[in-house]
C-alpha cells in the first residue's frame, strides 16, 4: 500500500477530509513534557500527520515510567536516556514523513518564547503548576492555544485554552496549590490506563482544533474523569476578573513569579532531585566528562553527561546547567552534591 494512503481513513472522517489534513500537515505543535501524557498524545499527532512536532522535556527514562510511557522501552531506561531525545528517535520510526525537533531542557520564562516560537498548538504534559501557569501567561501573551491535561491515580482532566482571552487556566486555577496540599503520583499512584485516556483527549482537542477552518466562539467546558468509578463531568469556567486574561498581568512570564516554574524540586517517584543552576550558557559537555574521567563511571551524549559516584548518587548534568541528582530526596544533599561536582 502506497504512503499516500497513510491518513486514507482520517481524511475519511467529514469533520477532517482532505482541507482538514492539508492543515494539519502545515502546523506545528510543541509537546510540553513526555511523560505519561506527553509521550502518548506526542504519538497519536504523529501517527495524525501533524507536519512538525517539537517535543520538551526535562527529564530522563527510568524503569517506573514504563508502566505508563507508552514510546519508551527498557533499553532507554537501562540507558537512562533524555525523554525528549528517545521519544523523536520512536517517532521517526513510526512516522518518517513529518519534522522533530527535541529539546532536553526545562522550561523557564527565559526561555519558553525560543522553544515556542514557531508553534502554533501546545499540548501540555508538564508535571508541575508553575510551567502551566508560565505556559498561560506566554498563551495570552501570544494568542498561542493549548490544551491542559492532568492525571492522577485513575482521575484526570482536560482543558482546551484558546489564547484570546477568557477563560484561560488562571480563571480554573488562580494560583498555584501549596505544594503540602496537592497528591503526587508518587503519593496517590497512577493508572497507565488513565494517562493514556487523558492524552488521547489531549491530542483530539489538537486535532480538531487545528483542522477546523473556523474556531468556536468560546473553548468547550473542562472534561473531568473518573475512569475507575464511571463518572464524566463538564465544568463551566465561570467568568471572574482574573488576573491574568482579564487585567492582563503576566506575573509567571515578566514578574515577580517569573521563577516560580519549579527550578529545584524532588522528582516525583524517582529518589532524585533536580537542581537549577545559576549559569544559563550553554556548558561544554565534553570538558566536563574529562573532569569528572577520575572520579567515577561517565557517560556521555548529544543532551547530558552523566557521572556514576561510588556511592548510590548519579549525577546527569545536561548543557544549560540543570542536572538531576539521583539517589537523595533532601534538596539540600543535593545542591551540595551539585556544587561539589558541578560548581556554583
Amino acid at each position: 500500500m502506497s504512503s499516500s494512503s497513510r491518513y486514507d481513513r482520517q481524511r475519511r472522517f467529514a469533520p477532517i477530509g482532505e482541507a482538514g489534513q492539508a492543515r494539519l500537515s502545515k502546523s506545528h505543535v510543541a509537546v510540553l513534557g513526555c511523560g505519561a501524557l506527553g509521550s502518548v498524545a506526542a504519538e497519536i499527532l504523529a501517527r495524525a500527520g501533524v507536519g512538525t512536532l517539537t517535543l520538551i522535556d526535562r527529564d530522563t527514562v527510568e524503569w517506573s515510567n514504563l508502566q505508563r510511557q507508552a514510546l519508551y522501552t527498557e533499553a532507554d531506561a537501562e540507558a537512562g536516556r533524555a525523554k525528549a531525545d528517545a521519544a523523536c528517535e520512536h517517532l521517526k520510526t513510526i512516522n518518517s514523513s513529518i519534522t522533530y525537533h527535541a529539546h532536553a531542557v526545562d522550561v523557564t520564562a527565559e526561555n519558553i518564547a525560543e522553544l515556542l516560537r514557531d508553534a502554533d498548538f501546545v499540548v501540555d504534559g508538564s508535571d508541575n503548576f508553575g510551567i502551566r501557569f508560565l505556559l498561560n501567561d506566554y498563551s495570552l501573551e501570544r494568542s498561542l492555544p493549548w490544551v491542559h491535561g492532568g492525571c492522577l491515580g485513575a482521575t484526570g482532566q482536560v482543558a482546551l485554552f484558546s489564547g484570546m482571552g477568557q477563560p484561560c487556566f488562571r480563571c480554573l486555577v488562580p494560583a498555584p496549590p501549596d505544594a503540602a496540599s496537592v497528591e503526587t503520583c508518587e503519593t496517590a499512584g497512577v493508572v497507565g490506563a488513565a494517562t493514556h485516556s487523558i492524552a488521547s483527549l489531549e491530542a483530539m482537542e489538537a486535532i480538531r482544533h487545528l483542522t477546523m477552518p473556523e474556531k468556536p466562539a468560546a473553548p468547550p467546558p473542562v472534561l473531568s474523569l473518573d475512569f475507575w468509578n464511571h463518572r464524566v463531568r463538564q465544568i463551566k469556567i465561570p467568568r471572574s476578573r482574573c488576573p491574568a486574561c482579564s487585567d492582563g498581568h503576566r506575573d509567571f512570564l515578566y514578574g515577580d513569579l517569573a521563577a516560580a516554574a519549579d527550578r529545584s524540586a524532588v522528582l516525583c517517584g524517582r529518589n532524585a532531585v533536580q537542581v537549577q543552576g545559576e549559569n544559563r550558557n550553554k556548558l561544554d559537555l565534553v570538558h566536563m566528562a574529562e573532569r569528572w574521567q577520575t572520579l567515577g563511571a561517565v557517560d556521555q551524549n548529544a543532551f547530558f553527561v552523566r557521572l556514576h559516584l561510588p556511592d548510590q548518587y548519579s549525577v546527569t548534568l545536561f548543557r544549560d546547567g540543570r542536572a538531576i541528582i539521583t539517589g537523595t530526596e533532601d534538596l539540600s544533599a543535593a545542591r551540595s552534591l551539585y556544587a561539589r561536582y558541578v560548581g556554583g
